[in-house]
């Protein structure tokens, strides 16, 4: 059933988000005169590497113009329904990490192995509730692991869509201000 949801959504997104998959392939193509796609390979479901698909918004570990723009909206990850449909990712999910970034949270323990059962995924509690440590982004994604069901994955979908077009430091804000965290 994921997946039959996986594929319909992706579908969707990429029919919705055409017409800006353009655009920001000919405002990167065009203004920055560098790479339009971003490769990278991450670690996925039982921990084999697949290569993830985004929008190249850095050179040199610096965010361009057009890139800021594109990372604070999260259009800069469009590009990963292809990662969907291919059956590397999953729409919802665990963020896809590199093998650097396991090794760093330390998360190559058994402790962490529910967490490569499932597929990565392009939005998530941990995605939603970003910019934290390794050790709220665990809570986060054993929630996620713990709970999740095509109605939690709908709901953080429409969250992320939100934060496509509020951008995600004032969605971010007023889910903390809601829950009185702030």
């Amino acid at each position: 059933m994921k997946r039959c949801f996986d594929i319909f959504f992706s579908l969707i997104a990429l029919l919705v988000f055409g017409g800006p998959i353009i655009l920001i392939s000919i405002m990167l193509s065009v203004y920055e005169k560098h790479p339009v796609v971003f490769r990278q390979q991450r670690i996925g479901l039982d921990k084999k590497p697949f290569v993830i698909f985004k929008f190249q918004t850095m050179v040199n570990g610096v965010p361009t113009k057009v890139g800021r723009v594109l990372r604070k909206s999260g259009l800069d990850e469009i590009l990963q329904f292809v990662n969907v449909l291919k059956g590397d990712m999953s729409i919802v999910g665990p963020l896809a990490l590199t093998e650097f970034d396991i090794n760093r949270l330390q998360w190559n323990s058994e402790l962490y192995s529910p967490r490569w059962k499932v597929k990565p995924g392009i939005t998530g509690f941990a995605q939603i509730y970003g910019g934290q440590n390794k050790d709220v982004s665990w809570y986060w994604d054993k929630r996620y692991l713990d709970s999740s069901n095509i109605v939690m994955d709908f709901v953080i979908i429409l969250v992320s869509f939100i934060m496509n077009f509020l951008g995600k430091r004032r969605v971010r804000n007023i889910i903390w201000f809601n829950r009185g965290l702030r």
